[in-house]
């Protein structure tokens, strides 16, 4: 089961696949739970990336209304 979203604290982290690139930058990421997100470019932008392709580990960071704010590269 999921966290509700108003449960999330803004400074957790969730790790995730890359599962679709759009062409406009925007990622959809399956969760390790299962569940599919999407985040929009700014997000994905706000992680660094210059790149990202299906099957890449991520780190799927949201704020405390389960907005997707950044995709980052995966804690070691």
């Amino acid at each position: 089961m999921s966290t509700p979203p108003e449960q999330i604290p803004e400074h957790a982290a969730e790790q995730a696949t890359v599962y679709r690139v759009a062409d406009d930058g925007s990622v959809t990421v399956l969760r390790d739970d299962g569940l599919l997100v999407d985040a929009d470019a700014a997000a994905v932008a706000e992680g660094g990336w210059r790149l990202l392709r299906p099957g890449q580990r991520v780190a799927v960071h949201r704020d405390g209304h389960g907005r997707v704010t950044a995709v980052r590269p995966p804690a070691g």
